[in-house]
């Protein structure tokens, strides 16, 4: 996501850092090319006009005119900007009441907000150490309630019961009395939903806010529909009285215009946002973060963090010492091939790293990493113990076998082999010069 609105920035900030002084012409002419990158990624026009008009306002002041570096002055300028729209600061859940705290999830159909409210169960109980319990009264589709039972079980939170064509109010009286017997710190509500806004709909959600008395009513909203999930996040707080939002499909090859837009039109507060399929691909909405990853300068400190949770500190650092001693075998480095494969997809953790967005678009579908990837971990696993801890015996009759066994070329196993041993060359040439001075002397190759 943001694919298309960062490569058009991009093109524009490079040539602004190129002139040593802006004047009110290139500024003007700057600004319209922010304009238009934000409405072909589908922002709200209103949002677009706003944003622009404080970019243009601070930019053509002193701030800017009077700048040493007024290029680069300018970029901080539309990242301020751009992070005050996205909702500046980051947004936690309110659960400062008597427990158990209210949840209500609200969303049409499609949204993704049965997953969601599996997701945001498992933040809240391993995360923050909660006792949680879901329930839906989505009693027209029976679907979504069996689904929610299975997610349930598969995170190790209870669900209440709910049949179909039972009052979706009893069912949430009923849930709210069990949440309070079994001490529950959390109750989230999984609430009807439509494919389009109706009033029926509108006025059960509404019945069972009453009952209910929700700390937080987040609306659901697929961010794959841009627009439109703006409009209707609209008739849903107007309705509902929103709390925040919950992004879906973050992950997606869509323009961005619904991240970019709902906060500034609801007044509602993104808070989190699914960023793929799995259960745990649930995350803090960081504004900041995600105005980095638009202007090219990456998002590093997600990756950090993503980097805590997946990976064993104590093996990554006896890891580390192996492969900066040279050692380090086939083995070794198809676990370090999976410590990074558990982070996410190789494209989405790459883009994440300063400096590499822009790079990986000049090379995206043309290389599949996840092909790749697959291929190197066949090639490993078809070789025998002995092979992958010392790769030196692997002559021309062992490379047509692995070959065969992998399903792969015996080119494939070459390159591979290349590829790994130049890594270990450079392994050693780190251990011996040291981090500083091998820095020193690729800056001195450039």
């Amino acid at each position: 996501m943001f694919d298309q609105i960062a490569e058009r920035l991009e093109k524009t900030f490079r040539v602004l850092r190129g002139f040593g002084k802006l004047t009110p012409a290139n500024i003007e002419e700057a600004t319209r090319e922010i304009r238009l990158s934000l409405l072909e990624a589908d922002v709200n026009y209103r949002v677009a006009k706003d944003l622009v008009e404080r970019i243009a306002a601070r930019a053509l002041g002193t701030e800017v005119l009077r700048s040493v570096t007024p290029g680069q002055q300018f970029v901080k300028i539309c990242y301020d900007e751009l992070v005050k729209t996205l909702g500046a600061g980051r947004h936690e859940l309110d659960l400062a009441a008597r427990p158990p705290v209210v949840i209500l999830l609200a969303g049409l159909q499609g949204s993704g907000k049965t997953t969601t409210a599996a997701k945001l169960a498992r933040y809240l109980k391993e995360k923050m150490r909660k006792r949680v319990m879901l329930v839906s009264t989505d009693v027209h589709r029976p679907a979504a309630i069996e689904q929610l039972k299975k997610l349930g079980e598969t995170i190790g939170v209870p669900v209440c019961d709910a049949a179909i064509g039972e009052d979706p109010v009893a069912i949430a009286r009923r849930a709210l009395e069990r949440a309070r017997n079994e001490v529950a710190d959390v109750l989230i509500v999984d609430s009807a939903g439509r494919t389009q806004i109706d009033e029926p709909m509108m006025r059960e959600i509404a019945a069972v806010r009453d009952v209910l008395q929700p700390r937080e009513v987040l609306f659901v909203a697929d961010a794959m529909t841009g627009q439109a999930a703006v409009d209707v996040s609209k008739e849903f707080h107007a309705r509902l009285g929103l709390t925040g939002i919950i992004l879906t499909k973050m992950d997606g090859d869509a323009r961005g215009g619904a991240a970019l837009s709902i906060n500034a039109v609801t007044g509602a507060p993104v808070k989190f946002v699914g960023t793929g399929e799995k259960n745990d691909q649930f995350d803090l909405f960081h504004p900041e973060r995600i105005a980095s990853r638009i202007f090219g300068m990456g998002d590093i400190l997600s990756l950090v963090e993503k980097a805590q949770e997946k990976v064993d500190a104590e093996k990554a650092e006896r890891m580390q010492k192996k492969m900066l001693s040279g050692g380090f075998d086939l083995d070794d480095f198809l676990a370090q091939m999976k410590m990074v494969r558990s982070l996410g997809s190789l494209e989405s953790t790459l883009g994440m790293i300063p400096g590499i967005g822009s790079a990986l678009k000049q090379v995206k579908g043309k290389v599949d990493f996840e092909k790749e990837l697959k291929k190197i971990e066949a090639i490993i696993n078809s070789m025998t113990r002995s092979e992958r801890a010392n790769p030196d015996i692997l002559n021309a009759s062992r490379r047509r076998r692995i070959a065969q066994g992998s399903g792969t070329k015996v080119q494939d196993i070459n390159q591979f082999m290349n590829q790994y041993l130049e890594m270990k060359k450079m392994m050693k040439r780190v251990q011996s010069m040291g981090l500083g001075a091998l820095m020193k002397g690729i800056r001195g190759i450039r």
